[in-house]
């Protein structure tokens, strides 16, 4: 009689450590936070994105790429290329951006793909996950960076006055 024995190999999400498998978070670094298909999940952004795919499309850009590009000149230019049927060449490259930021597996050409046949799903679910990672769309680069600032001086220990003193 012989028996067939299964070879285990650890799950694609698991990190191997000592030949242990660990399973990280599922939502850490490395995955999205949410579903392509979840815009309901943010129901304002999702009306916005319907109803003004290219706002919300700026506000991620700004995000992304930390205040080098601005909001309304992201969002202009999606709608430039819009009219054109080429947004999905330039919006994109943001998403391939947000998943470099973040370890998301992933290929540009699906993102190409998800940028060209699922625009609005692809905006909301990258809004959702910086929202998620958190920042604001929203309130724009400058802001996000200040609030980040005053977290971390929250977290920080005051310096303590060194040099000479006199006795």
């Amino acid at each position: 009689m012989h028996h067939k024995v299964e070879e285990r190999h650890p799950r694609p999400d698991a990190v191997t450590c000592t030949g242990v498998p660990i399973v990280q978070p599922s939502h850490g670094m490395g995955s999205w936070t949410t579903g392509l298909c979840g815009c309901f999940e943010d129901f304002t952004n999702c009306c916005i994105t319907c109803w003004c795919p290219c706002v919300t499309f700026g506000q991620n850009a700004e995000i992304i790429d930390r205040g080098k590009i601005s909001c309304v000149r992201a969002g202009m230019v999606c709608y430039s290329l819009g009219h054109f049927t080429f947004h999905a060449i330039y919006t994109c490259t943001y998403r391939s951006k947000l998943r470099g930021q973040y370890s998301i597996p992933g290929d540009q050409c699906a993102d190409f793909c998800i940028h060209c046949w699922c625009p609005f799903c692809a905006f909301c679910q990258e809004h959702r996950e910086l929202v998620n990672r958190g920042l604001d769309p929203s309130m724009g680069w400058v802001t996000n960076r200040e609030t980040q600032n005053r977290q971390i001086g929250m977290t920080v220990a005051p310096a303590s006055q060194q040099g000479m003193t006199r006795t």
